[in-house]
């Protein structure tokens, strides 16, 4: 249906999930991220300045920029515009599939039982965000889902810390795991960029392991 995430992200299997309250705060945070080893962001659309935040990380050059909690059509089309290589979405929305399709951008939208993957997979969908991962069960439900369909390939995100990733890449069908806890809103408030540049780097160390 759509050009395959890992093509896009290459070997980065950390996704760090942001919400950018300023499009001021873009510029250090993408230097942050790209100096801990992160290779790939997802800017949600969670706040008025999203789209400029995109904006500027993509022209950051060392990060492959995506947009997340995507919930219409018009949003992947404007994330796209503005240097999104990828589109996320919270749930299973024809209408934002059907938009990235035509786009030719990945997308990963998101599922919590087997019959919303079922959906995603006869949309042509291989890849999906596992969401929210730790509530629905963690890596036991990652591995319940993942045993009838093995043609599917996952996003676990919502509710990750650091000490989970081995338990999350242990399972072959993990393309990639996104979290919040490399850029919290507290990261942000305060300017602690050397504090984000730490936790990316020992999650991307977490990830190779």
């Amino acid at each position: 249906m759509t050009a395959d995430l890992s093509s896009v992200l290459g070997d980065a299997r950390i996704l760090p999930v942001l919400t950018v309250p300023t499009a001021a705060t873009a510029a250090p945070l993408a230097d942050a991220l790209a100096a801990g080893g992160a290779r790939c962001a997802e800017v949600t659309f969670r706040t008025p300045d999203a789209v400029q935040v995109v904006k500027v990380m993509a022209a950051h050059g060392e990060l492959t920029v995506g947009a997340g909690t995507v919930l219409s059509a018009e949003q992947a089309e404007r994330a796209v515009e503005a240097g999104a290589r990828f589109v996320v979405s919270p749930g299973l929305e024809d209408e934002v599939l059907e938009k990235c399709s035509e786009l030719e951008v990945p997308v990963v939208p998101g599922i919590a039982t087997a019959t919303e993957l079922m959906r995603a997979l006869r949309a042509g969908v291989d890849t999906v965000k596992l969401f929210p991962a730790e509530p629905l069960g963690g890596t036991s439900m990652l591995r319940a889902l993942a045993a009838p369909f093995p043609q599917a390939r996952f996003v676990p995100t919502g509710g990750i810390r650091a000490a989970q990733l081995s338990g999350y890449f242990s399972h072959p069908a993990v393309v990639a795991v996104g979290g919040t806890w490399m850029a919290t809103a507290g990261h942000l408030e305060r300017g602690d960029y050397a504090e984000i540049r730490r936790l990316t780097a020992e999650a991307v160390v977490g990830s190779a392991a």
